[in-house]
């Protein structure tokens, strides 16, 4: 479980392959262990810049994954590269037959209601004998009250997987599961972001060339207008000035 993380603007972010990241995971449930697992695009990164609470849930996490191409360059411009970018809609896919393979159960929490049952169905036909053990969607709404959150952990501890995917939208999602983990029966706990619509077919990824180049960020906007306009065009313009603070700060020895 232990590996090199990064410092990008305070958040400490895991330098691993996609393969060395299940060698791990495959350890974890196989000796009995918990680990968070974070999926930090920008704006988590921002947001925990902002947050001293969720500055400590991300250095506390025992994985947390370098989502996008922007978190990429900025390593590799502070002169500690990332191995290698690793996405929630690279890994969700992955996490099935990963799961299949080695008879490890799943449990899928959040997203919009029908969401998780028709990614149920789909990954099910897809990769027979997959044990997707439940699905919960909780109420819409920044905090859940004290019975709203027992009745989430009951569903999951009635069915103990190995696999927790929390689709909350981040960096809910990783509050949630830092506060909760102690209280779950599962193993692996991750905050897969919207992932669940695209590995779902309810939304398109973009195409390759645009991953790859660094603009899906675009392409998910214009599907998403209103609910990625200030992630992208709010939040994500001052991360490069940041970044350039950072770097300067520590070649004069003030960071």
């Amino acid at each position: 479980m232990k590996h090199h993380k990064v410092n990008i603007l305070g958040t400490p972010i895991s330098s691993l392959t996609m393969d060395e990241l299940f060698s791990d995971w495959e350890a974890v449930i196989k000796e009995g262990k918990k680990a968070q697992v974070s999926i930090t695009p920008v704006n988590s990164i921002l947001a925990a810049r902002a947050t001293a609470r969720v500055q400590e849930i991300y250095k506390h996490a025992e994985y947390v994954l370098c989502d996008g191409v922007p978190v990429k360059w900025a390593s590799d411009f502070l002169g500690d590269p990332i191995k290698e970018r690793i996405t929630g809609l690279d890994v969700l896919p992955r996490i099935f037959p990963f799961a299949s393979r080695h008879d490890f159960s799943i449990f899928l929490l959040g997203a919009s209601p029908g969401v998780a049952e028709t990614l149920k169905a789909v990954m099910e036909a897809k990769h027979p004998g997959v044990k997707i053990v439940g699905t919960f969607v909780p109420p819409f709404r920044a905090v859940f009250s004290k019975e709203e959150n027992q009745e989430m952990i009951d569903a999951i501890n009635a069915v103990k997987p190995d696999i927790l995917l929390v689709s909350l939208t981040a960096p809910k999602q990783d509050i949630w599961i830092a506060e909760n983990l102690a209280k779950l029966d599962t193993h692996i706990a991750i905050g897969i972001g919207g992932a669940f619509e695209v590995a779902a077919g309810m939304i398109q990824r973009a195409p390759l060339w645009m991953q790859k180049s660094g603009l899906e960020w675009f392409y998910r906007f214009l599907q998403e207008p209103k609910r990625m306009f200030r992630r992208y065009f709010v939040e994500a313009p001052v991360f490069i000035p940041l970044i350039l603070k950072q770097r300067f700060s520590k070649r004069s020895g003030r960071l």
